[in-house]
């Protein structure tokens, strides 16, 4: 089914917190521990939608034979209660494993607890021999949360513009969740606003702290809005940033800017 045009669809807006604190190392009791404090307290702000970071309760972990889980494994029904505690939409990243392999996920929880979808990273980091352990995914996730269409990326996803492009007109929100070391703290900066203003969309950056693996994080969760402006604040000292998603701000810039149709229209001679 075709996206509704901006001009007939309601205006909504979503308020999404950015979940960032230290995933840890290895120790998923501890970091998820540390997540449902984080849900908590963004739940306290109002928050309908909490992304926590890439490989939530692991950090970027090369062991998967070890670490990686089943669908509906212990870290998967630890985020699940996380969300129906605190009736909050949830995107947190796991390291999970099927049949065929394993995949860098990106799941996606609504507020009863259940895991409702998934999207599978599409660019592994080879230069950190994630291609090695997991397979790539093959296709983009568009999700409705409470109105608002979200599209949820992951970690490296960020370099790769096409990626984002193939989605923008179905979206009000793109989501990248990340383990990004501090020592390209600033490409992270660059991207995920270039992101926001190539599309015409929201983009909510989620990045750990502390050390994983002898890597530094050092956060920067950021959000910007379709224009490309800075729009996360902190509502409470000790709560997670939050940025409230206008459906209707997305629909006037892109009513008074038509970039995206303009792209849609392009031919090129052979």
């Amino acid at each position: 089914m075709s996206p509704l045009p901006a001009t007939e669809r309601p205006d909504v807006t979503l308020r999404v917190a950015l979940g960032e604190y230290d995933t840890g190392w290895h120790q998923p009791d501890g970091s998820l521990n540390r997540a449902s404090i984080c849900v908590q307290r963004a739940a306290s702000t109002g928050a309908r939608l909490v992304v926590l970071p890439e490989m939530t309760a692991t950090g970027f972990t090369m062991q998967p034979e070890q670490w990686a889980e089943p669908i509906g494994g212990p870290v998967f029904t630890r985020l699940s209660k996380m969300a129906e505690r605190s009736d909050v939409w949830i995107i947190a990243g796991v390291a999970a494993r099927d049949a065929t392999g394993f995949r860098n996920l990106a799941a996606v929880f609504d507020p009863s607890g259940e895991l409702v979808a998934t999207y599978a990273k599409q660019r592994v980091f080879a230069f950190g021999g994630e291609h090695d352990h997991y397979a790539p995914g093959s296709a983009p996730l568009v999700i409705d949360i409470d109105g608002v269409r979200v599209s949820p990326f992951v970690c490296y996803d960020l370099r790769f513009p096409e990626l984002f492009r193939a989605v923008a007109p179905q979206v009000d929100l793109l989501v990248v969740i990340a383990n990004w070391p501090a020592v390209r703290r600033s490409h992270w900066d660059a991207l995920l606003p270039a992101r926001a203003i190539e599309n015409l969309s929201y983009v909510a950056g989620i990045n750990r702290t502390g050390n994983g693996g002898d890597i530094q994080y050092d956060g920067g969760s950021a959000a910007y809005d379709p224009w490309g402006a800075p729009a996360s604040v902190r509502l409470a000292v000790a709560s997670p940033s939050v940025v409230d998603v206008s459906t209707a701000r997305v629909a006037s810039v892109r009513t008074k800017y038509p970039f995206l149709e303009d792209m849609a229209s392009l031919t090129y001679a052979g």
